[in-house]
């Protein structure tokens, strides 16, 4: 498998659910714009496309993978009344033994830094921070506090929230993917590890592509 510490432009595609053919969309034009590498950052269940072409897709293109909260719930059964839901039943074996072995997090080096692909914050995979998160909600976050405080992470890309963005904070940036839940305004994130470019790929309009820069990931490092 490919190893992020040896590319400089990388493509990070968010939350999946099931959107098969999106997946298909943002695989291609990954490709077409030279990207070798991809990584996703989980919550690949519980939508309206097919579970198990995402997975083979997600394997055929070697794209580094960690796992959601929808797939720790499909794993535990838990949560499968909601909308969408897929169950064990509805996937095959080989989907399965590939969820089951996503790690939770997955660290590695860039020219930018130490970054940490992961589904929320760190191991937590419900943590999260919002664009428009400020003052209280900000101070009482202890997982983002943790990961502030880890001399070993000063990127993570996550996801979760299903809201694009670059944020900054003293020790540490965060890089949201957004999603490719149709009905969310579907789209992924491309970074460049040398100019700290990072840009938003609009997949909304029947699979066309529109490219807006959504920040810098050293501003303020």
């Amino acid at each position: 498998m490919p190893t992020p510490d040896s590319d400089d432009l990388i493509a990070l595609i968010g939350d999946v659910h099931a959107e098969d053919s999106l997946l298909h969309a943002a695989l291609a034009d990954a490709k077409g714009r030279g990207i070798s590498l991809v990584l996703c950052v989980g919550d690949i269940v519980d939508g309206q496309g097919d579970v198990d072409r995402c997975c083979e897709l997600l394997r055929e293109h070697q794209v580094v993978t960690v796992r959601g909260n929808h797939e720790r719930w499909l794993l535990n059964e838990s949560m499968r009344d909601l909308p969408h839901a897929t169950t064990r039943a509805d996937v095959s074996a080989e989907t399965l033994a590939y969820i089951e072995a996503l790690p939770t997090v997955y660290p590695f080096s860039t020219r930018a830094g130490r970054a940490l692909l992961c589904h929320g914050l760190g191991s937590n995979d419900m943590a999260s921070v919002m664009p428009d998160d400020f003052g209280y909600s900000l101070e009482v976050n202890s997982d983002l506090h943790t990961l502030i405080a880890d001399p070993e992470v000063d990127l993570v890309l996550n996801g979760h929230t299903h809201r694009r963005m670059v944020r900054h904070f003293t020790g540490v940036t965060i890089v949201n993917a957004g999603t490719l839940r149709r009905e969310h305004h579907p789209g992924y994130v491309t970074i460049d590890f040398t100019s700290g470019a990072v840009s938003w790929v609009d997949l909304a309009n029947s699979y066309a592509t529109t490219t807006t820069a959504l920040g810098q990931l050293l501003a303020l490092k």
